[in-house]
Order: structure tokens, then sequence, then C-alpha cells
């Protein structure tokens, strides 16, 4: 029902967005955005198939090599669930509770390459930078768990490479090495490059060490 009152409130075209389709599960959505390329794509936090699912989207979302951009629809307020919006990959959050006007507007914001963000929630995103970020390492997990291959992204990371000059150093495309980030900040439990490193570094020094180790020429075929 919530899908279709969206689509149904910017038919036909209205406030120049058009509607190419709808989905309720998380599998579903990716699916859709894989064959649809939308522009953008406005995601529930809560989905049918379980609560949060819509982070999940926004995740995969950001990781795979198309052009959609990810919009996160909050009922809440909460200011983590905002910031992990963010962390997720979500170029813009908006409230429930807000007219659809506001929610055109950020569609068009983000269709354009910009950031949609009111001043509650620029504010929280401000703070969070200016705070020393959590760590949510896993207990007992730790960096002795990475493959070889990901132990080399990690230590390029902790270098200082962007994803695009990791590729390079590896001999891998750039959406590989995003697939790598995503599994390695799920293996340990941490959101971001900065906590990455930070944790990395409280490990093993060794792995930040530049020239410590070369990096392993091994193709990988995708």
């Amino acid at each position: 029902m919530n899908c279709q009152l969206v689509a149904n409130a910017f038919r036909p075209k209205r406030k120049h967005v058009e509607v190419v389709a709808s989905a309720v599960r998380a599998d579903q959505a990716l699916t859709l955005i894989k064959h649809k390329q939308p522009d953008v794509a406005i995601v529930g936090a809560e989905l049918e198939d379980g609560g949060l699912q819509g982070y999940r989207v926004l995740r995969d979302l950001a990781g795979a090599s198309n052009r959609t951009r990810g919009i996160m629809l909050l009922y809440s307020r909460e200011r983590e669930l905002i910031i992990d919006a963010f962390r997720c990959g979500a170029r813009g959050v908006v409230f429930r509770d807000e007219p659809i006007e506001i929610l055109a507007k950020a569609i068009h914001a983000v269709h354009h390459g910009q950031i949609w963000a009111n001043s509650e929630t620029t504010r929280h995103l401000v703070e969070t930078l200016g705070q020393a970020l959590p760590m949510r390492f896993r207990e007992g997990h730790g960096i002795e768990q990475l493959s070889k291959r990901e132990a080399d992204v990690v230590r390029l990371v902790a270098e200082g490479l962007a994803n695009k000059d990791i590729a390079v150093q590896l001999r891998l495309t750039e959406h590989t090495v995003r697939n790598y980030m995503f599994h390695i900040f799920d293996k340990l439990g941490v959101p971001t490059r900065v906590e990455l490193v930070l944790r990395c570094i409280e490990q093993s020094p060794a792995v930040t060490a530049k020239g410590s180790e070369s990096p392993a020429k091994t193709q990988i075929l995708e």
C-alpha cells in the first residue's frame, strides 16, 4: 500500500518524476534496480522481509556498478538510524511524515549529484564527524580471519589509497575492490574505512607499514 501511495503521488510524471517500478522485499528491489537502472531508488528502512532490510539494499546498491542513487525513507528521526543510512550509501534521507513535495525535491537534488539532508540531519552528521568514532568490532573477530587478498586490500586502505588506486595495485576492477571492502566490513564488524584503519593499527601495526608485503600476483576472473 505504501508503494502504491507513493507511486500514485507521482503519476502521471507529476513533479517531473517517473515511477518505473516498486517492490516490498530486499531481493526483489535489488533485482528490479539491476534491470530497470533507475536514476534514484527510494528505499524504506523496513521492508516486508525484515526490519532494517532497507539498509541492506542501500549497502548492496552502493557496492554495485550501476548509476542508481539511493534515498532512505525513515519513520524515525533517531540519530543512529540517520547516520547509518548515510554510512550504507544513502545520498539523502527523507522522513515519512514530510510532504510529498519534500520527497520530490530530494529526488531531483540527488539525481543532480547533491546530498539531501535537512538541518537536523546535517547537525547529526556534523556532530558525528566531530566525535571519536565508536568501535563496533565484534568480540573475538580479528584481522587474522581475513583472506590473503582481503589483507592486501586492508593494507592498502591503511596506506591511504582510494579504491581506484587499490584496484590498480592489485590488478582488480574497482567494483571487485568495493566488494572486498564490504566483505571486510562484515567480517570485522566495522562500518567505515576510518574504523577499519584504527582497528588494524591497534591489532597489527605491521599491516599498515608501507612495503611490508608485496601485493600477491593473483588474477581473479569475474
